[in-house]
C-alpha cells in the first residue's frame, strides 16, 4: 500500500489563500499563488484549479454584461456570485484539510 504524503501547514493554507482570494479580487490572487508556488505541489496544483474556475466565472461576468444591454443580463449577475462563493468556500474548506478539491465546472485553460 503506497503511503500518502503529508502536506504542511503552510501549504495547505496557501492553497486554501488561492480559493478565498477568488472571491474577493478574482483570478489576481491565485494566479500570483500559481506563479510563486512552483516549488509547493499541492498550493500550485489547488491554484492552478482556482485559476481556472475564476477565469471560468471572469467569462460569466463578461457575458452577464453584454446581455445586460439587452435587459437579461442583471438576473445571472447574481447568481454568478452566489455560485462563486459557494464553490470557492467548498474549495477552502477542503485545501485547508489537505484535500485536493476539482470545481464540478471549469474550463481547463493553464494546465
Amino acid at each position: 500500500m503506497p503511503e500518502e504524503k503529508k502536506v504542511s501547514s503552510d501549504e495547505n493554507n496557501l492553497a486554501m489563500i488561492a480559493h478565498i482570494l477568488g472571491i474577493v479580487i478574482g483570478f489576481i490572487g491565485p494566479l500570483v499563488i500559481y506563479l510563486t508556488a512552483k516549488d509547493k505541489p499541492f498550493a500550485y496544483s489547488q491554484s492552478k484549479e482556482a485559476l481556472n474556475f475564476q477565469i471560468t466565472v471572469l467569462i460569466a461576468w463578461v457575458a452577464c454584461a453584454i446581455l445586460s444591454f439587452i435587459g437579461i443580463g442583471f438576473l445571472p449577475f447574481g447568481a454568478v456570485w452566489v455560485v462563486n462563493l459557494i464553490f470557492c468556500v467548498l474549495g477552502a474548506t477542503a485545501a485547508s484539510k489537505g484535500e485536493a478539491y476539482k470545481y464540478p465546472f471549469a474550463l481547463r485553460l493553464v494546465n
